[in-house]
């Protein structure tokens, strides 16, 4: 019996093992880690406020874990957004204030725009 349960967990071992290295050869990596509050600048902090008042609702920012929207950790710092379209900020204004797919357009006062951006680039 003893060998039965050894032969199972060396299988478990080696399964564990082929999953590690099928995910570092298919390029998964980490998500770089959101920026700090503490060290937001003024502009970040005002567009942390944006977000909150006008976007969690439907997006975490600090996970990629949906709510009713995706969620936005590492936004802009991926090839390309959950629409396939790359994170630009133009991309990212147009989506925002026109909408996309499922997502409803936000409306927003212009000069909310780029604290928002400011934010976004923290996560």
């Amino acid at each position: 019996m003893r060998r039965k349960i050894g032969t199972g967990l060396m299988v478990c071992g080696v399964a564990l093992s082929v999953f590690a290295m099928a995910g570092a050869l298919s390029g998964c990596k980490p998500l770089p880690p959101s920026k700090d509050p503490k060290l937001f600048t003024p502009e970040e902090a005002r567009g942390a406020q944006v977000f909150q008042t006008k976007c969690a609702r439907c997006h975490y920012p600090t996970t990629t874990r949906g709510l009713h929207g995706p969620g936005l950790q590492a936004i802009t710092k991926v090839k390309s957004m959950p629409s396939g379209a790359p994170p630009t900020d133009e991309r990212l204004t147009a989506t925002i204030l026109h909408g996309h797919g499922m997502m409803e357009p936000v409306p927003m006062k212009d000069e909310d725009m780029p604290y928002l951006l400011a934010y976004l680039h923290t996560l």
